[in-house]
């Protein structure tokens, strides 16, 4: 149950005294996503305050996407929800290292294969021509987050496969030998197979965000990829530099 914290002269009003004691719990680890926190009832007990200054504290909470409800239940903290950028293309060991965790790499496939027609459609290579092949998982704090199955055009990154992947992503690999200039996002809600489901230890009817990737460097195709991610940790997002800095409610989220 969150404590009483006495307001101090000139404090914020009270349901902002509220937020903050929650959020405040919740970056010092004392409430985890998952955790029940206070109901109206016991904050309005807690803090000495309206049963609507305490519901606005919560709501508010609720549409900023750090509390979810459910019904005759409780409310609790909701899971962490990652965001990936469509608009701009991150090396995901720096985006693991921003978060303060550890990032690893396992390497399950690399090698090189023919490609079939719609690798050699998406490479823009001829039917049947080499191209290199890898399939790896990326965790953090020893978790799966990420599956990464690409193809890569050996005409613009011959040394590919010479590259340690448990040092160095193929995105900081490849974007020091062939800079993008172009590149295309399409994001598709998939079933995943039993090898991604294994890989991301998701449960059968559990969902998966694919991403397919293709990038450019000047004329030449240097790579195509599928990225899958577990479905309930990650969110994938655009948004104009004119757009708004903190999140809002989503429509048609059960609050």
């Amino acid at each position: 149950m969150t404590k009483a914290v006495k307001p101090a002269a000139g404090e914020a009003r009270h349901y902002i005294r509220i937020k903050e004691q929650i959020l405040a719990d919740i970056a010092e680890g004392k409430l985890q996503p998952g955790d029940r926190v206070s109901s109206e009832s016991e904050l309005v007990a807690a803090f000495g305050v309206s049963r609507m200054t305490a519901n606005r504290a919560l709501r508010e909470l609720m549409f900023e996407g750090v509390l979810k409800r459910s019904a005759g239940i409780g409310t609790f903290v909701s899971p962490k929800h990652l965001d990936v950028d469509l608009l701009q293309i991150r090396n995901i060991a720096d985006e693991i290292l921003e978060r303060g965790h550890t990032h690893k790499a396992a390497v399950v496939q690399a090698g090189s294969m023919k490609a079939d027609a719609n690798v050699a459609d998406a490479l823009e290579l001829t039917l049947g021509a080499e191209v290199m092949h890898s399939l790896i998982v990326h965790l953090e704090n020893d978790q799966p987050i990420q599956v990464e199955e690409r193809y890569v055009n050996p005409l613009v990154a011959p040394d590919y496969l010479s590259t340690d992947f448990s040092s160095m992503t193929p995105n900081e690999y490849l974007t020091k030998v062939a800079p993008i200039t172009a590149f295309e996002h399409i994001v598709q809600a998939v079933k995943p197979d039993t090898t991604i489901r294994k890989y991301l230890g998701l449960k059968n009817d559990h969902p998966c965000l694919r991403v397919f990737r293709r990038t450019w460097s000047g004329e030449a195709v240097v790579t195509c990829a599928l990225l899958y991610y577990p479905g309930a940790q990650y969110r994938l997002e655009a948004r104009s530099t004119k757009g708004p800095s903190k999140p809002v409610a989503i429509l048609g989220e059960k609050q």
